[in-house]
């Protein structure tokens, strides 16, 4: 009688590699949860170049070197789309991970937000995406030597969730300026800012932005796929189409003030002559690494790179156990498979945007809608990847996207991470008040690094008050006292010099 078992010869070629059998998928599965990843997060080639493009730095260029605004906007659209593209294609075949990577929403808003604050320093785009370099290699060495996962404990949860909340709020805050819905005043006097012009919604720009928040919102109610990049697209075709009829054109800021205040506030939408084109690739490399610490000094520059820090340390770890999740690829302990390998690649993303000139690229959660299609390996994200750089050589397309028709993905997008605010504990002083100031803080200010030291320093001195010193982790006492320096540092240098 034959002992002979019969063995069921091992996958090979993609489903070896990528072990879509194993996870119960199928290769049909993950090119369809890899176009659905796509489709959901490839808003960011037209959010980014509307964030990073329009201010001029201490240059007196655009990001990109560049003095035309049009042009700032496709470098970026092209430089964005080709990070995001080579590095969600490593984090499939290096951590076989269903996780797709673009540049954080967070920190472009932050860059730009610093170029306009630091303008008499003459810091550059350049200087500040040096520090996004150095951030990402400071990430990549707390993740090579374990300490990541220390420093992560350090942070109280509370505090946690209160900044992703206030990033939430903050970008929702910038998607509402963008749009013009709410403006700054012109008359002496009045409040800091108001309803649209004069206290009222006035303008065909307007309505595209309100018809794109509420068109976003239904679709993501009804579930459907790619919602946020629907809505974009729809909002577009409608302001091509009031452009056409009405010709509105752009706003003109002149000696005499703001003229036609009712116009398109950034990128009139008119058809281009040509949809595709020759990816222009001169953003990358635009970057100056110790340049931010001879203009912004030490403190402020040591300060910056924590707040990137934070934005990319926290978001990451939460989206990947987040994803992970989703997938059911978590072990009994709660980490995914090559934990190690999934951060290195990340980090290696915030030193990538930085380097390639458009802003620090962290793991996205809209990977979770990929998931729900099916996606459990890393070919999803190589599929994913794909995708991006063949845009690349669509950018005059993402380009004639309006701010009024992209801005309703950011404050939807807010909203999302506003959603984290029910697990603070507002009936507890202790967290409450640290969070409230972290959160509030940050569009008040318009500054991210305000709201993080504020809740900061509010949970130590709270703690400090209820007798509960000895509940303050070491390194938060440390950071607390370097934010203290950031916030007096213009009179502490004063008494220094």
């Amino acid at each position: 009688m034959s002992t002979e078992t019969t063995r069921r010869p091992a996958p090979a070629g993609l489903d070896g590699y990528f072990k879509i059998t194993e996870r119960g998928s199928t290769v049909a599965r993950e090119i369809r949860g890899g176009f659905v990843t796509f489709f959901t997060m490839v808003y960011i080639v037209v959010l980014n170049p509307i964030i990073l493009s329009g201010a001029t730095d201490g240059s007196g260029l655009m990001i990109g070197g560049v003095a035309d605004l049009e042009q700032s906007k496709l470098l970026v659209a092209v430089g964005t789309a080709v990070i995001a593209g080579v590095m969600s294609i490593l984090m499939g075949l290096v951590a076989n991970f269903p996780i797709a990577l673009a540049a954080g929403l967070g920190i472009n808003g932050l860059i730009a937000g610093m170029v306009f604050t630091h303008a008499a320093e003459k810091i550059t785009f350049a200087d500040l995406m040096g520090l996004v370099v150095i951030e990402g290699l400071i990430i990549l060495v707390l993740v090579l030597t374990g300490f990541r996962t220390a420093v992560f404990q350090a942070i109280p949860g509370p505090l946690k969730v209160a900044i992703s909340v206030g990033i939430g709020l903050f970008i929702a805050f910038i998607g509402v300026i963008d749009a013009g819905f709410a403006r700054r005043p012109t008359s002496p006097g009045a409040v800091p800012s108001e309803l649209g012009i004069g206290g009222s919604l006035n303008g065909w720009p307007t309505l595209v932005f309100v018809f794109g928040v509420f068109l976003i919102a239904v679709l993501l109610i009804r579930k459907v796929k790619g919602a946020i990049l629907l809505g974009i697209a729809a909002a577009t075709v409608v302001a091509i189409a009031i452009e056409a009829i009405f010709k509105i054109g752009p706003r003109v800021y002149t000696d005499q003030g703001l003229q036609n205040p009712e116009a398109w506030a950034l990128t009139v939408p008119r058809l281009p002559e040509s949809i595709t084109n020759t990816p222009d690739l001169g953003i990358l490399g635009q970057f100056s690494l110790l340049g931010s610490f001879e203009k912004l000094g030490m403190v402020t520059a040591i300060m910056f790179v924590f707040s990137l820090l934070l934005a990319d340390f926290f978001d990451t770890m939460g989206t990947v156990v987040a994803i992970g999740t989703e997938a059911e690829l978590l072990d009994e302990d709660g980490n995914p498979p090559h934990t190690d390998r999934i951060l290195v690649v990340d980090s290696i993303a915030a030193i990538a945007g930085g380097a390639g000139g458009v802003s620090s690229n962290t793991s996205y959660i809209e990977s979770a809608a990929g998931v729900e299609e099916g996606a459990r390996t890393g070919l999803a994200s190589v599929v994913t990847g794909v995708l991006f750089l063949l845009a690349t050589f669509l950018a005059p397309l993402f380009a004639i996207v309006p701010s009024e028709a992209a801005a309703p993905a950011l404050v939807i997008v807010g909203f999302l991470m506003m959603m984290q605010v029910k697990n603070i504990n507002w009936d507890d002083m202790e967290v409450a008040l640290p969070a409230f100031l972290t959160i509030v803080l940050m569009p008040f200010t318009y500054n991210i690094t305000v709201g993080i030291g504020a809740g900061f320093i509010a949970w130590v001195l709270v703690k400090i008050a209820r007798g509960h010193a000895r509940q303050v982790h070491p390194l938060l006492w440390i950071v607390s006292a370097f934010f203290v320096i950031y916030f007096i540092k213009t009179p502490l240098e004063g008494v220094l010099t």
